[in-house]
């Protein structure tokens, strides 16, 4: 069974502003289908709509028409996800909720942050692991040796 993941928005940002990273090479994993990546709607246009920023544009040096065609190539390999069940307000931060959404709704076996300490409790309380991006990485390449 292939690794269920839901990268949160500031892995997205931090895959396209650098090459280097655990965050890019999970973006390249996605695409490649390398692990299940899970999607939602609202949660794809929160990546559309932060990574279309003009800050994030300027540093990762390119256009809103490819990021576009990142976020489709995006979409046509992740499980779509339907929100059934909807937890909000669960977080801190609202915009959080989404990626907690579509992971509870999707079964994920992780959802991929730097925002560890606002997914903490509610990844516990779904049974959801929350990890940072180098340890998504290498649960990833374990599972695929």
């Amino acid at each position: 069974m292939r690794l269920a993941l839901v990268l949160d928005t500031d892995v997205m940002v931090a895959a396209l502003r650098s090459s280097r990273g655990a965050s890019r090479q999970l973006l390249l994993g996605a695409l490649h289908g390398g692990f299940q990546l899970l999607l939602s709607v609202p949660l794809i246009l929160e990546y559309e709509a932060v990574l279309n920023r003009p800050e994030h544009l300027a540093a990762c040096g390119l256009s809103a028409a490819e990021i576009g065609r990142v976020l489709d190539d995006l979409a046509a390999v992740a499980k779509p996800v339907n929100l059934s069940f909807r937890w909000c307000p669960r977080l801190s931060d609202p915009n959080d909720d989404m990626v907690l959404e579509t992971a509870v709704n999707g079964n994920a076996d992780a959802i991929v942050t730097f925002n560890q300490r606002d997914f903490e409790a509610a990844g516990r309380d779904f049974g959801c692991a929350v990890i940072l991006p180098g340890a998504a990485l290498q649960q990833w390449r374990s599972s695929n040796p």
